[in-house]
């Protein structure tokens, strides 16, 4: 190795170094307090006599058994499919609505009373309700996730419009700029932030209305498969369905956050 070799070695090797110890960092704030209470958990589970709190090995191994299985097509993918459809339909009226409501002084003085009797209710109490008007079907489910999505994204979009830039207002009055030209560059833009605000809060909404509806009137999904497991006691299924969920929410927010940044790249480096 030459001497240029030497001092190239030299200059670069504390470049990889701080690489390798950022990587490190990372994984340690990633990975740092899931695995601290997965070993809580193996501790506990370990020293407990209780049928009922199985062991880490014991539960990842029904995981695989239950859901590496005919069941993933049977409960996880339809109640996948029901949650995005009542998300997507929840998303389309909140916002056509949320718009609308927050451009008009007299809509929104009209319709406020309205919105906060109805977003007072607690979705999980319209269930037998929505079960006599829809049924028990996919219908029935999709509704009960609208009906308890779409208030967040709703009042997010009302507040979001009426809280509009005046001056950019204005300035799209005075360049004449209407239409659909408006909506999409002052009206959508403008409001964005808040509008996916209440996407995200939605989106939990969700995941929780899906399992109540499938624990009341269904015979497949995730609700439904996670009571049947606890009615016959079979308890490591129940908590693999229970970490389904969990890594479906994971899965789903880290999702989100990806299209939360495309979305927003201009208002972060606006701020910025």
């Amino acid at each position: 190795m030459t001497s240029v070799d030497l001092e190239v070695e030299r200059e670069t090797a504390p470049a990889r170094s701080s690489a390798a110890g950022g990587l490190g960092r990372r994984l340690l704030r990633l990975l740092g307090l899931p695995v601290l209470l997965i070993l809580g958990w193996w501790a506990f589970s370990v020293t407990s006599e209780s049928f009922y709190v199985p062991t880490p090995p014991r539960v990842a191994q029904a995981f695989v058994e239950t859901w590496f299985s005919q069941r993933l097509f049977d409960d996880a993918l339809p109640s996948i499919a029901r949650l995005l459809a009542g998300y997507a339909l929840a998303t389309l009226i909140g916002v056509g609505l949320g718009v609308p409501i927050g451009l008009s002084v007299r809509l929104r003085a009209a319709a406020e009373p309205v919105l906060e009797f109805f977003r007072a209710i607690p979705p999980p109490v319209l269930v037998p309700l929505i079960m006599l008007l829809a049924g028990i079907d996919n219908g029935m489910k999709i509704l009960v996730i609208v009906s308890g999505c779409v208030w967040p994204i709703l009042l997010n979009t009302v507040e979001g419009v009426r809280a509009i830039d005046e001056v950019l207002s204005d300035t799209c009055r005075m360049y004449k700029v209407r239409g659909g030209a408006r909506l999409r560059h002052l009206v959508l833009r403008g409001a964005s932030p808040q509008i996916m605000a209440g996407l995200r809060q939605a989106l939990s909404i969700a995941i929780i209305l899906m399992v109540i509806s499938e624990m009341f009137a269904s015979s497949s999904g995730l609700g439904f498969t996670i009571v049947l497991f606890q009615r016959g006691f079979a308890i490591p299924e129940m908590w693999s369905g229970i970490l389904l969920l969990g890594l479906l929410g994971f899965g789903l927010s880290v999702l989100f956050r990806q299209v939360e940044r495309r979305v927003l790249s201009w208002h972060w480096s606006h701020r910025a």
